[in-house]
């Protein structure tokens, strides 16, 4: 009994994904784009058929029926229809899901760019459906937005597309209460804001830097397949490659 009651609300959770997809082109232009970016069939499944349904993508269209597709583009496989509700809830625990990918509980199948491209879909349309948005209002058009670097976490202020300027997080009401020492007749607090390493806070310039790279190099005498002459290295130029060349090579 528990089981059949599962399975219809996994069926009815897939159901709704795809007028909630809809749904979120209708609200949002950048969505639309998203989505008419690929022609395709995403299948979602259990890993034992019982509970399927596949997504049509058609030039900006989506259009769903129940069933398992006998040639998807991709699919989300679940190991069991537990595992399915869980991580198909609107908010999952993010522990469980990544022990889920790292134990196989769920797979992809098929075009890892589909698979990605699907899962960052859905993720996009769930918030749009709920009307969430990043950042903080700041004021005079300024958004600060939070940023996790390898040198710390960062608040990132930002305006018409630009970033203004990077700082340290500073804590607020809103967040955690940080811990104190009573001592002496005294209460220790640390300071309300974040430690970061100084190159941190250099991101901008990264950024905005002249010698940035902004496409695939591949040194001009290096074949991956054959002579990679490593005592060139430091001293004969580069050359642009694609991106697909640069994914095969790695």
């Amino acid at each position: 009994m528990k089981s059949t009651v599962q399975k219809n609300i996994m069926r009815a959770i897939l159901l709704a994904l795809g007028p909630m997809l809809s749904r979120a082109a209708k609200k949002s232009e950048a969505f639309r784009a998203e989505v008419a970016k690929h022609n395709c069939v995403y299948q979602i499944r259990l890993q034992n058929n019982s509970v399927g349904r596949y997504y049509t993508f058609r030039d900006g269209k989506i259009s769903s029926k129940a069933g398992v597709h006998p040639n998807p583009d991709a699919a989300m496989v679940f190991k069991t229809i537990d595992v399915a509700l869980k991580l198909l809830s609107p908010k999952p625990d993010m522990h469980y899901r990544v022990h889920a990918a790292k134990s196989f509980l769920v797979m992809l199948e098929g075009s890892d760019e589909i698979g990605n491209w699907m899962a960052q879909l859905v993720q996009a349309g769930q918030r749009e459906a709920q009307g969430f948005s990043f950042g903080d209002d700041m004021g005079g058009g300024v958004t600060r937005y939070v940023m996790n670097t390898n040198g710390g976490p960062i608040h990132v202020h930002v305006k018409d597309g630009k970033i203004l300027r990077t700082t340290p997080i500073v804590f607020d009401e809103k967040d955690a209460p940080s811990w104190s020492i009573q001592a002496r007749g005294e209460t220790f607090k640390p300071r309300r804001q974040t430690q970061v390493a100084p190159h941190a806070i250099s991101v901008k310039s990264a950024v905005y830097s002249e010698s940035r790279i902004l496409h695939p190099m591949k040194r001009v005498d290096f074949d991956p397949d054959g002579e990679r002459n490593p005592q060139n290295r430091g001293i004969s130029g580069y050359e642009r490659i694609s991106w697909d060349e640069a994914f095969d090579i790695v």
